[in-house]
């Protein structure tokens, strides 16, 4: 499923580098590009759009009150140069606060962030559960943006400055942080074992106290680890 998107901003320049992060990633078709905010209103007012990235300071009408303007708006993506409105944006409930110049892995986790909250989306857990099929993350590898579907994750591992994604099909390689993951990934299906590794609850085959096993690995349980490994399974000891 496409994710439509438009981008409103005042200044051509950060409209280009959104879009030319935005090309990287697939999946995500960019309807308009707008350079201030009743512009954008008539895009959505003819369009279904599904996530919007907002610039706040504009002429005329700042994103902020914008938003505050639309009665059902879509998902948003605020876009500034100033830290100043960052609890006032929270308020309204966005998707994610990016501070200008945006670096494409902070862009690709704000991305990340969309899929996790947006109901009905390829990569939303749709129930409870949190065992939809199609649900995925976007994960920069190879010089290029890899879609991961989260059932085809065995397990997480964290090299100093690299993280290795054990999947189904291969092993992914990707200088992103652990703690990245950790924030992406439901903990429904997932839990941190170990400040090494993070593991697919429904890959485990069997545990102790101290140790995991799957896929023929035997990996270990942190002791900060344990308690919340031991909840997540429902293991009572």
């Amino acid at each position: 499923m496409n994710c439509k998107c438009i981008i409103v901003d005042d200044e051509p320049i950060a409209i280009r580098v959104i879009a030319n992060h935005l090309e990287k990633i697939p999946h995500i078709q960019v309807v308009a590009k707008c350079q201030h905010a009743m512009e954008a209103l008539e895009v959505l007012q003819k369009n279904t759009i599904d996530l919007v990235f907002l610039d706040i300071q504009m002429p005329q009408i700042t994103g902020i009150d914008f938003l505050k303007t639309l009665s059902h708006p879509p998902k948003v993506i605020f876009t500034t140069a100033y830290r100043d409105y960052a609890l006032e944006a929270f308020d309204l409930e966005v998707v994610d606060y990016l501070l200008k110049p945006i670096a494409f892995d902070r862009f690709l986790k704000a991305i990340n962030k969309y899929y996790r909250q947006s109901e009905g989306s390829l990569a939303t857990v749709n129930n409870e559960e949190g065992n939809s099929v199609d649900a995925f993350i976007y994960v920069k590898a190879d010089r290029k943006v890899l879609k991961v579907y989260l059932k085809d994750i065995l397990y997480i591992e964290s090299l100093k400055d690299y993280v290795k994604l054990h999947t189904v099909q291969k092993l992914i390689v990707t200088k992103q942080l652990i703690s990245q993951f950790e924030q992406a990934l439901p903990p429904a299906l997932f839990v941190r074992t170990h400040r090494s590794f993070i593991v697919a609850m429904d890959r485990i085959e069997a545990f102790t106290a101290e140790t995991i096993e799957l896929n023929g690995q035997t990996l270990p349980i942190g002791r900060v680890y344990k308690n919340a490994v031991m909840g997540a399974l429902n293991y009572k000891g």
